[in-house]
């Protein structure tokens, strides 16, 4: 896939999904619902899940139902409905092994400074999407993007996710979306992970779901170029960050509003 596929109509592109892959037929259900909708409204569709998640609060936190089974998974949603998927990677050595049944490696936000890791991302000549880190500034992501470009690979976009306010809170400078794109590359705004509680005393990371469309609204507003959002049938009784997550049947009403608002901005 190269990354012109999700930029060449007029509207945003979403990445969308579950956090985590916690079975098959659930991803295929998730996957069939946002496919049915994107094609509706003319948003090219990136279909997201992580194989497994490395960054936890606990030990007992689930990680995954194991990485080969969960990215064959992937590739049946691929296969399937004909859609591109991204996945987390995060060492060097998985970049190979995800770029077999994947179109985008993304990079968590907290690994985006790792050069090998960008590196052998970039060397699969998959898309790279990098998460801009809670530390760092947007114009500190010229830097990540240019090492995946260096080592030879020009398809590359960028993430907002929020930055660090506090100790148990995110905030989204809209100033960074702007910025970023000046670099010459797509910016998407993650919506749910901007709206994290990280560091709750439970050891579960908090949310607020209740803003998600105020600030997907707000990155459309200001030139975001893509939307990612996690999605769940029921987030309360999800394995990953169910706290911050939008429940699948919200999803259409948000992409209609989002859809006119691009319209009127454009």
């Amino acid at each position: 896939m190269d990354i012109k596929e999700l930029t060449s109509t007029d509207n945003f592109f979403l990445l969308a999904g579950p956090c985590v892959i916690e079975g098959e037929d659930m991803v295929l259900r998730i996957a069939d619902h946002v496919v049915n909708v994107t094609r509706r409204l003319n948003i090219p569709y990136v279909f997201k899940g992580s194989y497994r998640k490395a960054n936890r609060s606990r030990l007992d936190s689930f990680t995954g139902i194991g990485d080969e089974k969960a990215l064959k998974i992937l590739a049946k949603v691929r296969n399937t409905f004909g859609v591109p998927v991204v996945t987390d990677i995060h060492t060097a050595d998985e970049a190979e092994m995800a770029a077999q049944y994947v179109d985008v490696l993304q990079i968590p936000a907290f690994l985006c400074r790792q050069t090998d890791l960008l590196v052998a991302a970039a060397k699969t000549g998959k898309v790279v999407n990098i998460k801009k880190g809670q530390f760092l500034s947007a114009g500190a992501m010229r830097f990540a993007a240019e090492k995946v470009v260096e080592a030879g690979n020009p398809n590359v976009m960028l993430t907002e996710r929020g930055t660090t306010f506090g100790y148990q809170d995110l905030i989204v400078d809209y100033r960074g979306i702007p910025e970023m794109k000046s670099f010459g590359f797509p910016v998407v705004l993650d919506v749910t992970h901007s709206l994290q509680q990280p560091n709750q005393t439970s050891g579960v990371t908090g949310g607020m779901p209740q803003l998600i469309e105020t600030v997907a609204k707000a990155g459309i507003a200001v030139g975001a170029d893509g939307i990612f959002i996690e999605t769940h049938e029921d987030p309360s009784v999800a394995k990953s960050d169910g706290a911050n997550m939008l429940r699948l049947d919200l999803l259409e009403g948000l992409l209609e509003k989002l859809v006119r608002i691009r319209e009127a901005v454009r």
